[in-house]
């Protein structure tokens, strides 16, 4: 699959599916993604949802990641196999190390997250390899608002409890989703708009109605954390929404 062009979340070749296709045979590529977590001030997990979601779609639309660019081989091969994102953390001078590596910074309200060109599964650069995956449970000091349904919201499902980096790399999948079924000139919107979005949990009920909507569904391939074929997130863009 090149790096953009409309994609149907529901066909046997899906990224996200978790039966066996020619994608497996691929070589496989990670898009490695790190949260600044400091001790004493963590950022707010929905706020770390948004940003992770956020920085994916800065390195989809950025020029390095487009057809002749530093990134652009790299983003095909890791787009051509399974779409793996890894959320690591890192801390004072972990971050430091971080963010001296190629890749884009994106800042939420109290998030920070970097974004890298993907790497080969086992390919890590060393000073993001030794970065922790585990133990990111971070917390929301209120609870969150309702969310604007004129921009886009990434629906997290009520049903499974994921760690915070794990549901981070999901509203990242759902964010790609939705970045592929859309029209050049609605990504170019979303993009000059700096990219605005939500991520909320579903209402049961809700969930049940968005899962069937036709909208970008994504479905886990259970690599961590959740069962293989889960429905995780749903990707409701506006410009998705006036096409269902």
């Amino acid at each position: 699959m090149s790096t953009g062009g409309h994609h149907d979340p529901n066909t046997q070749d899906s990224p996200f599916r978790h039966e066996r296709t020619a994608r497996d045979e691929a070589p496989q590529f990670v898009l490695p993604l790190v949260a600044r977590i400091e001790k004493a001030a963590p950022p707010a997990r929905t706020d770390a949802l948004e940003t992770a979601a956020r920085a994916v779609l800065v390195m989809l639309a950025d020029e390095r990641s487009l057809g002749e660019g530093e990134w652009a081989e790299a983003m095909r091969d890791w787009q051509d196999a399974r779409i793996r994102k890894v959320v690591r953390r890192a801390r004072g001078a972990e971050w430091r190390r971080a963010e001296a590596l190629p890749g884009i910074t994106v800042t939420g309200k109290s998030a920070e997250v970097r974004v890298f060109p993907p790497v080969p599964l086992d390919g890590w650069p060393k000073d993001l390899a030794r970065l922790q995956v585990s133990g990111t449970d971070l917390d929301d000091p209120e609870p969150p608002v309702a969310p604007d349904l004129s921009a886009p919201v990434i629906w997290m499902s009520p049903d499974l409890d994921m760690s915070a980096g794990k549901a981070m790399a999901q509203a990242g999948h759902g964010a790609q989703l939705a970045w592929w079924e859309l029209s050049d000139e609605a990504r170019t919107a979303w993009r000059e708009a700096g990219f605005p979005l939500t991520v909320r949990t579903a209402a049961p009920d809700h969930w049940q109605a968005l899962t069937t909507s036709g909208l970008p569904v994504v479905r886990d391939a259970g690599f961590t954390e959740i069962a293989p074929g889960s429905c995780t997130v749903v990707a409701d863009h506006p410009e998705l929404r006036r096409t269902r």
